[in-house]
């Protein structure tokens, strides 16, 4: 079984100002551990970060896809984690890797603090 290589699942989700959310997911390789407490830890008031900072996927555009919108006044940089797990079968089988979770972590901690929205292509 591949889940025993270690590999985990970041979950994430975008909420625009009208409360309108769309999740979103990415595979890592690396094990839990006590990553997820380290990546909180570094959060924008405990849940807010900007994707683009690291390295993420920002989910606008999914998210006007899936609203059958487009940009506007209620969109802003700042996406919510969710939370960090342990990958699962079908999460092998659907997400394709897209990094490490000890540096996506290193990118965590080098945001701390100093959450930059100009780092979004979708903030003016």
């Amino acid at each position: 079984m591949e889940r025993q290589n270690g590999f985990a699942v970041l979950e994430y989700l975008y909420r625009d100002a009208g409360n309108w959310k769309t999740h979103g997911a990415v595979l890592l390789r690396g094990k839990v551990r006590d990553n997820g407490v380290a990546i909180r830890s570094c959060l924008e008031q405990g849940e807010l970060f900007v994707p683009e900072q690291v390295l993420l996927p920002a989910l606008h555009q999914q998210h006007w896809r899936d609203h059958e919108d487009g940009p506007n006044d209620l969109d802003h940089a700042f996406h919510e984690f969710v939370g960090l797990r342990d990958a699962r079968e079908e999460d092998l089988a659907s997400l394709s890797p897209c990094g490490s979770l000890v540096q996506l972590v290193s990118l965590f901690v080098a945001a701390q603090g100093r959450w930059d929205v100009r780092c979004s292509r979708y903030v003016e």
